[in-house]
């Protein structure tokens, strides 16, 4: 078996797929095993990756007791990551949890705790994190191109979740409208709605931006549509020490910005006391201005090394050399991208002003 044998815990969110994807194609790095109660959902994968009937699981246990695997990636509803956090943590493994981090404040720290008791590693995998724009956006910032960062702009979504599958496979808006129904998405106790889904890209990696700092309040409202029981337009303004950013989700884009950009276009616009940087997903540059040079100056964006470029390459080599899980995939620093979420969702449903969620 490969160095690292790593396990695909639940199938409920479409990244799973992309993420087995990136475990096949690391020379280190072997599927151990998949599981998720309901195996039409794991064939397309059973055959993309080649995986033989032996590592398929339809019970969560026997999956989690593979011999040898060190990695669960967890890809189930946002409402259920705590308690499948706490499963799996007996078992002596490290976990990545696709975005989000957790349905709430109180989910997250069981997250932590769970995973503090294992003594094994935890890492949120939020996918903007691998965008060479936002890690150029980040260098530039930390080399002091812009001075301090006081404002986050972040707008970000797609045309909605069901309207593609793993390896962005496109589904018709008939059978998208079928699903809905009977989606998880669309579900408000499974953790669904563009807030859950989006607004922490938008603050975890904000938080990044300004370095670790947490706004004192947050108002945020939600749209509210006939017959659609959770949001699917949300509108987030934090206001911190020194400033106030904006982050805006949306489900229903005109188009999917791995696609062709919408308008306003996915991404971070980052202001700071000299400058600011515009960083939209999927560019190949970032624009530059500053005081000293208020032209617009696009900046072509780095090329990340080996061991930055994804998600699996990342926590495989922080297994190899121990070093911190460190930037948006550092629990610690997602804590204060949830207690912005939790503060969002209690503002808009309060339709006030509040303190940040502790």
């Amino acid at each position: 078996m490969a160095r690292h044998n790593v396990l695909g815990v639940s199938f409920d969110h479409i990244h799973m797929g992309d993420l087995l994807r990136l475990v096949a194609d690391h020379p280190d790095a072997e599927i151990a095993g998949i599981y998720d109660p309901d195996p039409a959902r794991m064939q397309s994968a059973i055959e993309n990756f080649a995986i033989p009937p032996e590592r398929v699981f339809t019970d969560l246990e026997a999956c989690l007791a593979v011999p040898g695997a060190d990695l669960a990636l967890v890809c189930s509803k946002t409402a259920e990551h705590a308690a499948t956090v706490e499963k799996i943590a007996p078992h002596g493994l490290n976990v990545m949890i696709e975005k989000p981090f957790a349905a709430s404040v109180a989910d997250a720290r069981r997250c932590m705790a769970a995973m503090d008791k294992s003594g094994k590693r935890l890492a949120v995998n939020w996918p903007l994190a691998w965008y060479p724009s936002h890690n150029t956006a980040k260098r530039l910032i930390d080399e002091g191109a812009i001075g301090e960062v006081i404002e986050v702009h972040f707008y970000d979504g797609n045309r909605g979740p069901l309207f593609h599958l793993a390896d962005k496979i496109e589904v018709s808006p008939e059978e998208v409208e079928r699903q809905k129904p009977e989606s998880w998405w669309y579900k408000k106790a499974s953790g669904g709605g563009s807030l859950l889904d989006y607004l922490g890209y938008g603050a975890t990696l904000g938080t990044w931006f300004m370095g670790g700092r947490a706004p004192l309040e947050v108002t945020a409202t939600i749209d509210e549509t006939p017959g659609i029981e959770v949001d699917q337009h949300s509108i987030t303004v934090c206001r911190y020490a020194r400033g106030l950013s904006k982050l805006e989700t949306r489900w229903g884009t005109l188009t999917d910005p791995w696609v062709q950009q919408p308008l306003p276009k996915c991404g971070f616009v980052l202001v700071g006391t000299d400058g600011s940087i515009a960083s939209y997903d999927y560019d190949d540059h970032v624009i530059l201005q500053t005081r000293a040079n208020p032209a617009h100056t696009p900046v072509p964006v780095d090329t990340l090394p080996e061991g930055r470029r994804n998600p699996i390459e990342y926590i495989l080599a922080r297994l190899d050399d121990g070093g911190p899980i460190a930037g948006p995939l550092d629990p610690a620093l997602c804590l204060t991208g949830q207690r912005i979420i939790d503060s969002a969702v209690l503002s808009s449903r309060m339709k006030c002003t509040v303190g940040l969620v502790d």
